[in-house]
């Protein structure tokens, strides 16, 4: 029966069913628009309630993100809490969406917040943590044993537990949030909203990151900031050590702790247990392998990059101010986005520094990516067309050198960037069918230039929703006509790749860009799959781009005016 009472205080009322919680909840709505979260808990929790009221408004108070604590009291249903709501994602979701970098940062403001959290102390009543945990940990393990279940691996889990409960010894305890990982952030507007402090306790506070993996499965990059946010820099080894402890005692709860929840729980944590073993190599290494130690985090006007060693990018202040980095690259560049005096909008692309995913050490080295940086530039001028993004300029600068070219607001295609590629896949197909003819001309002067398209794949596609029109961008590679596979493999995804392209000693040419075209529109049309099932065009269409990704470069077009010419003459 619902509560007629306090619903009418309100103008709408929306039941919630997610979450593990059972109490009832709803998003209620105030005459003036204002959203809250109302939970209606039995009278019987009346005490329990209250005190969990009483402990929200003393975490509120420390100015953490979360739902703030607005009214207690009861009501027909029992009691209940009202909450701000918070108008936002899941974090669980929306984090792996983000590039690398911006995951690393969140995680950092995470851990920042918890040990924020762990500055209440527990009250000096609290039993000693050692007795108390060590209690805790042989219950699990004799649960584990009941309960009928096993996953492979256990003998090392329960090791080294039995090895290691000298590790709980003289541990001060704090309030704790009692269920601290990703399922319990919510993103309001970037910005980390902390959610569910049902389970809240007091304890050590390092056993709170005994939810970690919840964090590391989803983001080893958020997961990794979390640890580094919380302890200022790199966690003491000590700390390892107990976590592993932590973990392993979890691991083996969570197996019967799952059997009511039905087989699908049941999987989920088999699968852990077998992820906590890989991490730890069999509880061998106290340093969980998705731990990222080798990570440095700067900033140049408030915004965050990857680097594996700190440089000075003071220089690109002559460019403007920076609203965007794109750190993710393998080449040995990274780019930013500026903001020149103007107004103007410029994407800058330097090298010389040591990115992330740069392996120097098979191509020359810095030296080497700033000359192949170098050998781009003529490349650009030479392919100036309305497809591909402006070329401005370039310029030795900064102990490197930098190419600036206009800046488009813009999506990329490709599955790095995943918000991105969410919105790229979700466009109609005939804007697909657009973006692939204006790829298709800009190649076909590209042909008349006397040039071949190398590395062109969905990483260099681009789609200008305001201005309608497809940009094509990182053509770095392209090379004069004639041109010989010197190499072996060339530069490229395999997604996109003909089969002279891994061939040493083959001719790359118009023919080789045929099939680099046909897998294009794969691409596009039908997320590289390459059967009838997944393209969602007309059968004559597949049959032209079939054609043209043929293995037996006889049998495919021979031109990408005739592969253009076929694609219009099935209209």
């Amino acid at each position: 029966m619902q509560d007629e009472g306090l619903f009418n205080t309100f103008s709408k009322v929306e039941p919630i069913t997610k979450g593990w919680s059972e109490d009832k909840k709803y998003c209620v709505t105030k005459a003036d628009g204002t959203k809250f979260l109302l939970r209606i808990s039995p009278v019987e929790q009346y005490e329990e309630r209250k005190y969990l009221f009483e402990i929200l408004e003393r975490v509120a108070e420390l100015g953490i993100p979360m739902c703030k604590p607005i009214e207690f009291s009861t009501c027909e249903d029992g009691v209940y809490i009202l909450e701000s709501w918070i108008d936002g994602e899941d974090a669980e979701e929306a984090i792996p969406m983000l590039p690398e970098t911006e995951q690393y940062v969140l995680g950092l403001k995470f851990g920042e917040i918890l040990r924020k959290i762990h500055s209440i102390p527990a009250p000096d009543t609290q039993e000693e943590w050692a007795t108390r945990f060590n209690r805790k940990t042989n219950i699990k393990i004799q649960k584990y044993h009941e309960c009928g279940l096993r996953f492979e691996g256990d003998d090392r889990v329960i090791e080294y537990i039995e090895n290691n409960h000298h590790l709980l010894e003289n541990r001060s305890q704090s309030f704790q949030h009692g269920d601290y990982h990703i399922g319990n952030i919510m993103l309001e507007k970037g910005e980390l909203r902390i959610i569910d402090f049902d389970r809240f306790d007091f304890g050590d506070p390092w056993e709170e990151f005994n939810r970690i993996v919840w964090c590391a499965a989803v983001s080893p990059h958020f997961a990794s900031g979390q640890l580094r946010g919380y302890f200022g820099g790199e966690p003491p080894i000590e700390f390892f050590r107990l976590l592993a402890f932590y973990i392993a005692s979890n691991t083996l709860s969570s197996i019967y702790w799952a059997i009511p929840f039905g087989q699908d729980e049941i999987d989920t944590m088999m699968k852990q247990s077998q992820d906590v073993l890989a991490w730890y190599d069999n509880m061998q290494n106290p340093v969980p392998t998705w731990y990222l130690k080798d990570f440095y985090i700067q900033y140049i006007d408030g915004i965050p990059f990857k680097l594996k060693s700190p440089f000075d990018f003071s220089f690109i202040s002559n460019y403007g101010k920076v609203f965007k980095v794109f750190d993710d690259q393998d080449s040995g560049n990274i780019c930013f986005g500026v903001k020149a005096d103007d107004g103007k909008r410029y994407f800058v692309k330097f090298a010389g520094a040591l990115t992330c995913r740069y392996d120097g050490s098979v191509v020359g080295g810095i030296a080497g990516a700033i000359e192949r940086l170098k050998a781009t530039v003529p490349i650009y001028q030479d392919l100036a067309h309305s497809t591909l993004n402006r070329f401005v300029r370039a310029e030795e600068i900064g102990g490197g050198f930098a190419v600036v070219f206009d800046w488009v607001d813009a999506i990329c295609a490709h599955p790095m960037y995943p918000s991105d590629f969410r919105k790229f896949k979700e466009l109609s197909d005939s804007t697909k069918e657009c973006i692939f003819k204006e790829i298709t001309e800009f190649h076909a002067h590209v042909v008349k230039k006397g040039y071949v398209a190398i590395d062109f794949y969905d990483a260099s596609i681009m789609w200008d929703a305001g201005n309608e029109r497809t940009v094509i961008c990182d053509i770095d590679f392209y090379a004069r006509r004639p041109y010989i596979n010197d190499i072996g493999r060339l530069w490229g995804s395999t997604r996109f790749m003909s089969p002279e392209e891994y061939e040493l000693g083959a001719v790359i040419d118009e023919v080789t860009n045929v099939y680099t075209m046909g897998a294009t529109a794969f691409c596009l049309v039908a997320n590289s799959k390459r059967t009838h099932e997944e393209w969602t065009l007309s059968p004559e269409l597949y049959a032209v781009v079939k054609k043209a990704t043929s293995d037996e470069r006889c049998q495919r077009q021979q031109t990408i005016q005739q592969l253009m010419d076929e694609w219009e003459a099935t209209k």
